[in-house]
């Protein structure tokens, strides 16, 4: 039972540093700063958390029992990087120059949110049927 646990405990440190090597080789290699801050919040958070379980599963099995401190780091991470990457991209966006405008900000001149197909064509018949009995 201990060998299968090992394993586990093994494989889990292995995916989880082949993801953080990944999130740190995205940060050097990519182009952008939007791609850049993309691969080291999603590589990265999954890399330390499969650490992360790795290290509750040894404490767990050949430690001390469950201690709540990974559980908390775990749970700290996963809230705090998604946000974090949020507001460094939303801070770049507003720093950046000639970025496309925001659509809500601009309404259309006929105060329409959007035209569809349907009101066009009945819009162009009333207008045909106006024509007709013009004449």
């Amino acid at each position: 039972m201990r060998a299968a646990i090992d394993a586990i405990t093994v494989l889990l440190l292995v995916v989880g540093c082949f993801f953080v090597f990944l999130g740190s080789f995205s940060l050097v290699k990519l182009s952008s700063f939007f791609h850049r801050i993309h691969g080291p919040t999603k590589s990265s958070t999954l890399g330390v958390g499969c650490i992360l379980l790795a290290s509750i599963l040894h404490r767990s099995i050949h430690g001390s029992g469950l201690h709540p401190r990974e559980i908390l780091i775990t749970v700290f991470l996963f809230l705090t990087a998604p946000v974090a990457a949020h507001l460094m991209s939303r801070a770049a966006l507003s720093l950046m120059e000639g970025r496309p405008e925001d659509p809500s900000d601009h309404a259309e001149p006929e105060g329409h949110i959007r035209d569809d197909d349907d009101e066009r064509a009945e819009q162009e018949a009333r207008e045909r049927e106006e024509g007709r009995s013009d004449d």
